[in-house]
């Protein structure tokens, strides 16, 4: 892993290299045309290099060439706001089931129990969301080192039923404690009929507002073309907003220019007509699921 300007950076790409902060949105970057330079003298060829603003302040702050992009973003005041006036009737019953089925909510410290208990909800099944979930069968020691990063800006939350933990967070800050993002968010799939996710996101929130961080975010509201699905509708009820911020490209060679004259930096994806991704999408979760025995699951 390169580092730049003290920062983790990620080069993605065979063809154009596109070189990007390995955690964007918890790490940020202040002074880009430093970081320009550096990438430029490195030693290592990158062609393209992106960056995006602050939830915080997301308007346009440099010249480069910028598209737009988007975050789900949650602007927090008090739990009380969020519970009340941000959250729809279905969310707010569903935060409230948790407790009502016994679930207890409560930030924990990143210890070798609760490292444990992560590896054993990553463990349930194979397949998430109708994919092959990556972070099935790792070794204990893996698991440790891949939710260990950020310990110092990091805040972990668990969701316990009769002392078990059944779904975790990890949540992290960025360096001006102006936004949080939910970097891990995973519950049991035998659990769901307790809502121990909504629990989750309702304490995120809580634990947001008593530290006074005013955006909570969880990944993209949209991604190109994709169709709204199950986890932007959780997002919804959930109080996420669709928020747009600039994302920046700094082209550092020629490929790079011209990648960006035709638009070979947003990928294959882009090309895709999205019925025919949705179809691919449908076809691949059916062919995990009886690949993995789950049809009936």
């Amino acid at each position: 892993m390169l580092q730049i300007c003290g920062k983790d950076i990620l080069v993605e790409g065979k063809v154009v290299r596109i070189a990007r902060l390995n955690a964007e949105g918890y790490d940020t970057l202040d002074e880009p045309e430093a970081a320009q330079q550096q990438i430029r003298n490195c030693g290592t060829r990158m062609d393209l290099f992106t960056f995006v603003e602050k939830l915080a302040d997301p308007s346009q702050k440099h010249a480069y060439q910028v598209e737009c992009d988007n975050l789900a973003g949650l602007p927090v005041s008090t739990f009380d706001h969020w519970m009340t006036k941000q959250i729809d009737f279905k969310a707010r019953n569903k935060a409230r089931k948790a407790g009502k089925a016994g679930v207890v909510l409560k930030e924990v410290p990143y210890d070798d129990e609760y490292v444990k208990g992560i590896s054993a909800i990553y463990n349930e099944s194979p397949i998430r969301q109708g994919k092959k979930f990556w972070h099935y069968g790792k070794p204990l020691e893996e698991v440790w080192r891949m939710n260990g990063t950020y310990l110092d800006r990091s805040i972990f939350l668990g969701a316990y039923l009769d002392g078990v933990l059944i779904g975790f967070v990890k949540l992290v800050m960025n360096e001006d404690r102006t936004q949080a993002g939910l970097m891990q968010i995973v519950s049991m799939i035998q659990h769901r009929d307790k809502a121990p996710t909504n629990a989750l996101v309702a304490q995120a929130v809580k634990s947001c507002s008593e530290r006074g961080i005013p955006y909570l975010w969880y990944a993209n509201f949209s991604y190109g073309k994709k169709q709204d699905d199950g986890l932007a509708e959780f997002k919804r009820h959930n109080g996420f907003q669709k928020i747009e911020i600039p994302r920046y490209y700094v082209p550092l060679t020629t490929l790079g220019r011209l990648a960006l004259r035709v638009g070979l930096h947003r990928g294959a994806g882009e090309w895709i007509p999205e019925p025919m991704a949705a179809t691919y999408r449908k076809a691949r979760k059916i062919w995990y699921e009886r690949l993995h025995g789950l049809e009936n699951a």
